[in-house]
Formats: structure tokens, C-alpha cells, sequence
């Protein structure tokens, strides 16, 4: 019997020249991109059997969403979280983006605030500003290891301005890597339940969670918090889809659900394609297999950032990370502006990392890195940044 793997994460695949936001944002040919929330693996082979068996077909009119679609949510919810759905709790549209818009557009008024727990995912920022509402911040804590807690006592105060309608939560977070256990999310549930503040939960990294950790969705944790919330999610970064512009809302309360609706039918974000259907319905009906596979490669991954980081890099300081994909580094100990650390690490380096001001002012001298990738492409993202930190490197002291 073959040792090999059942799937393959080794072998780096080649996306330069494929229209690629992560690869071809760059004219520098040898540019390392670690940058957005986008994994260097194919997706589920049969995610691409799915595809091909679709392509075959050879017409692309326009598709109505079939029920398996909705039953493939419903299951993968069940079997993974252990949540119910109902049929009806279901709306879909182009994009958690989109969802997240459509969702404040059709809810609030012009100028409610809107409660974000930063450093936080940057298009939440836009969200609230293009829907004519107003960015409240409710900074999360650090302790001295570089944990991040909720800031509860900051978050009643907020909460308490009836002109706050609003909490993005980010569950599990991006881009400080934290899975919410239930306790925090049950005293964030009776915060805002208290205060009347509609909990908008985006869930988009739920499926990649550490091994030791799990992710219990907002709505799950008591009844209450499934009435006064509303849940974005996708495959999309599950199974690195985002190009197939296909995800989901899931409201309870019927008005709520009624509103949102016709807000994405305002947005013209209504329809999907064929593709994302098919997509949704093979990865949450034959995915699990090789999204177990991709965990495990993940945390490999991660075992060997934290490694390098702390033997090779103690300048800097990696944040636990509980989910995601997504490296939070503390480079604060430089005191250099996130900005300059990620453009001499481009301009000298070729290697391209997210600064941390793109999350808010939180996010001030941190660095976010993707090490969703080969364990080639790696180690060779680490040594362009420990070469960065030998004398001559651009964050040399030397």
C-alpha cells in the first residue's frame, strides 16, 4: 500500500499569469506574495470533478439555486457545528462583502454607529462607511503574551449609545486569529441583547480551526442570540472559492429576512452562477475528506512559523493563533510604522505581507502573514524575512 498522501499540498501550483489578485497585483516577477486571505493549494478534487462535469455541459444561462443547494448548507452546518438550520433562515447572494453591505443597508439608518472589535478585517471599515453609517471602535485587549480578550467593559459603554445599533463580529476573527469560546460569546450576546444591538456575525473562517479548538457559530450559542443576530458565511475561504462569488445569510427573524432580501435584489447581488452552485454543493457534500487533509497541513504550517519566529526572528512576536490561516505578527518592538516595515520587505525583500494599519489603528506595527501555501514557497517566505533582519537587510539595525 502507497504512503502517499491522499492529497496534495506539496507541490506549489504555478498562478502567476492567471488573473490572480494575489500573484499578478505585482509586476515584480519575483515578488513572494503572503499577502491576502487566499490559499496557493487547488481546491477539493471533487470540487473540480463538480466543475468540469458542469463545464461539459457547455451552456451557462441563467441558473436558478436549486434545493440540494440548500440542503448541502444544512447538512454541512449540522454535521460541522452542530447547528440546525431552517430552509427558510437561508438568503444567498455574491460574497460575504455584499452580505455585509446589503445586510446595514437594509437595517439601519444613516449615521447609526456600528460596533467593530479591532484590529479588524478592512472591508468591514468600507461596509459601514458606503452604507452612510458611522465606524465605532471597541479595541480589543492584549494581555503580555500577545492573547487578545474583548474589551467587555468598553463594549457595555458602547453598546449603552442608543445611537450604536450595530456589532460586526468577526467569529472566529480576522486577523488576530482568535476562536470566541461559547462564555464570550454568551456575554457579548447579553451586552447587546440588553442594549438592543443587532449582533451582524461574520463567520467566513469557521471551518479552519486549529486542532484543539472549535468554533461555536453566534447564532448557536442560546435562542436569543439566533433573534438578535444575523450570519454571513461561504466556502469561500474553506475551499479557497472566492473567484466563484457565492455565499450565504442565515436570519431567523422573518422582517429582518424580508428586508435583506430585497436589499440584495436593490444591489443586484441576487444571482449566482452556475459554478458557485456547484461548487457549494460538492464541497459541503464531498469536502470533508481533504478539508480535514488541508487542517492538519495548516497547522503544520503554523508549527513552523512559530518556530522560525521564535528561534530565528524574537525581535518579533507571533500572535496565538486559534484559527485561520493567517499569521498576526507583532513587529511593534521595531518602532516603525506597519507601512514602511511591509514596503521594505517588498522594495528589498520581494516579499509581500499585509501591514497591520489596513485593520484600524489596533493594527499599528503588526504584519499579517499568509502561510497558506506549499512548505517550499514557506520557508522560502521565512528566509526573505530573516534575510531582512541580517546586517544590510532593510529592518537591520546594522
Amino acid at each position: 500500500m502507497s504512503d502517499a498522501p491522499l492529497f496534495d499540498f506539496d507541490t506549489p501550483v504555478l498562478r502567476r499569469g492567471s488573473h490572480c489578485h494575489k500573484w499578478d497585483d505585482s509586476d515584480d516577477p519575483g515578488m513572494l506574495p503572503m499577502w491576502v486571505a487566499d490559499m496557493d493549494f487547488r481546491t477539493a478534487p471533487a470540487v473540480v470533478e463538480a466543475l468540469q462535469r458542469r463545464a461539459e455541459h457547455g451552456v451557462f444561462g441563467y441558473t436558478r439555486v436549486p434545493e440540494r443547494y440548500f440542503e448541502a448548507i444544512i447538512g454541512w452546518y449540522d454535521r460541522r457545528h452542530g447547528m440546525p438550520l431552517k430552509r427558510d433562515w437561508l438568503l444567498y447572494t455574491t460574497g460575504v462583502v455584499p452580505a455585509l453591505s446589503a445586510i446595514i443597508q437594509a437595517l439601519a439608518q444613516p449615521g447609526d454607529g456600528v460596533i467593530v472589535q479591532t484590529p479588524a478585517y478592512n472591508c468591514f471599515f468600507s461596509s459601514i462607511r458606503n452604507s452612510g453609517c458611522r465606524q465605532v471602535d471597541n479595541p480589543l485587549r492584549q494581555d503580555a503574551d500577545g492573547y487578545y480578550q474583548i474589551d467587555f467593559e468598553d463594549l457595555t459603554v458602547k453598546a449603552a449609545d442608543p445611537k450604536n445599533r450595530f456589532l460586526l463580529l468577526c467569529n472566529p476573527h480576522n486577523p488576530v486569529g482568535r476562536v470566541w469560546r461559547r462564555e464570550e460569546l454568551e456575554q457579548l450576546g447579553q451586552i447587546c441583547q440588553q442594549h438592543g444591538v443587532i449582533v451582524i456575525a461574520d463567520e467566513i473562517h469557521s471551518d479552519l480551526i486549529r486542532p484543539g479548538f472549535r468554533h461555536t457559530p453566534f447564532a448557536a450559542v442560546n435562542e436569543a442570540c439566533r433573534r438578535g443576530s444575523i450570519t454571513c458565511s461561504a466556502p469561500s475561504k474553506t475551499f479557497n472559492l472566492a473567484g466563484l462569488q457565492t455565499a450565504n445569510i442565515i436570519v431567523a427573524d422573518p422582517e429582518w429576512r424580508r428586508r435583506i432580501d430585497r436589499q440584495i435584489n436593490i444591489n443586484e447581488t441576487c444571482e449566482l452562477n452556475p459554478f458557485g452552485v456547484e461548487a457549494l454543493i460538492a464541497a459541503y457534500t464531498e469536502g470533508e475528506a481533504w478539508l480535514e487533509a488541508l487542517r492538519a497541513y495548516l497547522a503544520g504550517n503554523y508549527a513552523i512559523v512559530e518556530a522560525a519566529l521564535h528561534n530565528l526572528l524574537p525581535q518579533l512576536r507571533i500572535t496565538p493563533l486559534e484559527a485561520t490561516y493567517l499569521a498576526w505578527i507583532d513587529c511593534t518592538a521595531l518602532e516603525m510604522p506597519s507601512q514602511e516595515i511591509a514596503q521594505r520587505l517588498r522594495d528589498r525583500h520581494h516579499l509581500w505581507l499585509s501591514e497591520g494599519i489596513l485593520y484600524g489603528d489596533a493594527g499599528e506595527g503588526f504584519i499579517r502573514l499568509n502561510f497558506a501555501c506549499s512548505r517550499d514557497r514557506l520557508q522560502e517566505g521565512i528566509h526573505r524575512l530573516r534575510a531582512a533582519f541580517t546586517p544590510g537587510g532593510a529592518l537591520s539595525r546594522i
